[in-house]
């Protein structure tokens, strides 16, 4: 039996490493931690949450515009951080061009603020609801 496991480090395909650092590096406050000389791959990390980006293309086989298809397939990921101030998030968002709705209370104890990223992998940020 497995004793211990660290975080598990999500590994996202990407459309377009530029865009997707724009997101995650300058709207959210990534930081890069390592990356390989081609731009074709970082990990990225932002207090304990650590996220891998790729791109999903070689530079010569990336079509003109994201495949609709493989986006819709992203529909089945969400990643779930810790966050407190959901409200100072939103704002945050909504100032820098993000599609975002105001946080919402849930049956189940959480307030969450949902939000996608350029790819359209979907971003829970969750407090419970005495925190909030």
């Amino acid at each position: 039996m497995i004793e211990h496991l660290d975080p598990a480090v999500p590994l996202l395909q990407v459309y377009d490493m530029q865009t997707s650092l724009k997101f995650y590096r300058d709207v959210l406050g990534f930081e890069i931690v390592q990356e390989t000389d081609h731009e074709w791959w970082v990990m990225i990390r932002l207090g304990n949450a650590t996220l891998m980006l790729n791109t999903a293309y070689e530079d010569k086989a990336r079509p003109p515009a994201p495949d609709p298809e493989r986006v819709l397939g992203h529909q089945d990921v969400s990643l779930y951080f810790d966050f407190d101030d959901l409200d100072a998030l939103y704002q945050h968002l909504k100032t820098n061009g993000c599609d975002v709705r105001p946080p919402a209370d849930t049956t189940y104890g959480l307030r969450q603020l949902n939000v996608r990223d350029p790819d359209g992998y979907e971003l829970c940020f969750t407090a419970a609801l005495s925190a909030a």
